[in-house]
């Protein structure tokens, strides 16, 4: 019974840190990472489809991205949601496909970036913190409605509070690397 609630717990907070580390990784960090594009959407026949369904995003020096769409007709819409995004890119067309370099980041963008990275860390932790007072209360309320044992509730509520732990870490390490990552560029 209160297995069911430390199991689904356990994947609700590794929901939440993969959210986190998902967020954590579109912050663009001076060097070239894919993963700062991948997700924007471009129109594609009407569709908002994310830009790593569309084409092949690779990066061949620590600066540049390049962008091969599977269909060359997309690389005008790709580009348009490239330039449009607000990531302070700005994609060159080269064919059949798309050149981004990616500039330099100021020391003050750096600072505003190094902010975001701890909001979005403690969002996470947020997030974290109230999957564990929501599981919390189930296993006090099965314990209330006698479904389950006094020490059955001390071994939930231990087990959600590790559970907890390591998702908080595994946050905290993520937004070190990435203010890390920020700091030395």
């Amino acid at each position: 019974m209160w297995n069911e609630v430390v199991t689904e717990t356990k994947q609700k907070m590794q929901r939440a840190t993969e959210s986190s580390r998902e967020e954590l990784t579109k912050i663009r960090s001076g060097r070239a990472n894919p993963s700062i594009i991948e997700t924007i959407r471009a129109d594609y026949y009407g569709a908002m489809t994310p830009i790593k369904q569309l084409a092949t995003i690779s990066a061949p020096e620590s600066r540049m991205l390049i962008v091969q769409p599977f269909d060359a007709s997309a690389v005008a819409e790709i580009s348009k949601a490239i330039q449009t995004a607000d990531l302070g890119l700005t994609p060159q067309i080269e064919g059949k496909m798309i050149r981004v370099p990616v500039p330099a980041l100021t020391k003050e963008r750096r600072e505003e970036l190094i902010k975001v990275v701890k909001k979005v860390a403690e969002d996470g932790r947020v997030t974290v913190r109230t999957v564990r007072r929501d599981a919390n209360d189930k296993i006090k309320k099965l314990e209330k409605d006698k479904k389950i044992t006094e020490d059955d509730r001390e071994s939930a509520l231990e087990r959600i509070q590790k559970e907890t732990d390591a998702a908080i870490k595994h946050i905290d390490d993520i937004a070190k690397n990435k203010e890390e990552e920020l700091s030395n560029i």
